[in-house]
């Protein structure tokens, strides 16, 4: 499970897209939330039946950034490696 911050709605969107990592065995970690900015460490599952499913670092980012821009639009600097 991803890290808490103090924002529960940066937490309702981590969580969210934690359970869209994890369902193909990925994990998604917390590094920091400093005002504007947001850093994680996203690690790609695995789906041999299916790659293709696993979802890049493009499109978790992606993800991210619209989930955010709904629920917390005041986090505008998204930083994954």
């Amino acid at each position: 499970m991803v890290q808490s911050t103090s924002d529960s709605s940066v937490d309702f969107v981590l969580a969210q897209i934690e359970t869209m990592v994890g369902s193909e065995g990925g994990t998604l970690d917390l590094v920091s939330l400093d005002g504007p900015t947001l850093k994680l460490t996203y690690t790609p599952g695995i789906n041999e039946d299916c790659p293709e499913c696993v979802p890049t670092h493009d499109m978790v980012n992606q993800f991210l950034k619209a989930s955010l821009g709904i629920h917390a639009p005041y986090v505008t600097v998204v930083e994954l490696s």
